[in-house]
């Protein structure tokens, strides 16, 4: 995990086309902005759809037949 400290309306690059705004601070709350294109879903992990969890342990066990 990568821990970053960041002021109010400083920026977070996430490749190439995603920007993560700090868009307010207020004593233990932090509000955030996210841009990104359309194909790529943002969610809050409480929400996650209930296969996503499945979908990235599935793509963890993969094994590559040479």
């Amino acid at each position: 995990m990568l821990v970053l400290s960041r002021k109010l309306n400083e920026k977070i690059m996430v490749g190439d086309d995603i920007i993560i705004t700090i868009v307010k601070i207020d004593r233990n709350q932090v509000r955030i902005g996210i841009e990104a294109p359309g194909h790529v879903p943002v969610y809050r992990e409480e929400i996650l759809p209930a296969n996503w969890h499945a979908d990235v342990e599935d793509s963890a066990n993969v094994v590559l037949e040479v």
